[in-house]
């Protein structure tokens, strides 16, 4: 079983902000799919060639994502090398994208928040690039939403290669074969 998991924060006012851009990503690749709700998430379990498959949108805020990361791990059984965690990254240019595994989280509250859940930093991530703030106002500026150009960036052309890069992972493909396959296509 694998465990996708796209980060943001919940509610109508941080739609299309820079920092849900793992919400979003979640979203355009699972187009109108109606997501269920728990108390730690929206998700949706699916059967994609063979795997079984949950993604997750945590509704727990950015901050206390590890919570609902870790229930899902828990309940579902999910080794740590199952999961992987889209999120944004300041020191990414917007559009471009990294994969990451047994890496610090970059002061991306999120990833903090999931490696203390897990005790680890052994898992894959997503890293979509939003840029810096000119002005280093970074609270205000992840929570700012993305201008028509920056969001056409991120989910133009670049989306279809993210997509993969979640059909790759969810098929099969392991962590040192997708960094090798895609870390080179930015």
């Amino acid at each position: 079983m694998k465990l996708v998991i796209g980060l943001g924060n919940p509610g109508k006012q941080y739609e299309k902000t820079r920092h849900n851009v793992g919400f979003m990503i979640l979203d355009e690749y699972l187009d109108q799919s109606k997501w269920s709700k728990n108390d730690y998430a929206e998700y949706i379990k699916a059967d994609i060639d063979g795997e079984k498959v949950i993604f997750i949108k945590p509704t727990t805020f950015m901050n206390l994502s590890g919570n609902a990361v870790r229930y899902f791990i828990k309940y579902y059984k999910i080794n740590i090398e199952n999961i992987l965690v889209i999120h944004d990254d300041l020191d990414i240019e917007v559009g471009e994208f990294k994969l990451k595994i047994n890496s610090s989280s970059g002061g991306n509250n999120g990833v903090s928040s999931i490696i203390e859940c897990l005790g680890t930093n052994n898992f894959l991530r997503l890293k979509v690039g939003i840029s810096k703030p000119l002005n280093n106002d970074t609270i205000n500026y992840v929570l700012h939403q993305f201008s028509k150009e920056d969001l056409q960036k991120i989910l133009g052309k670049k989306m279809l290669l993210m997509q993969r890069i979640i059909e790759d992972f969810i098929t099969g493909s392991n962590a040192s074969e997708l960094m090798n396959k895609y870390n080179g296509t930015i």
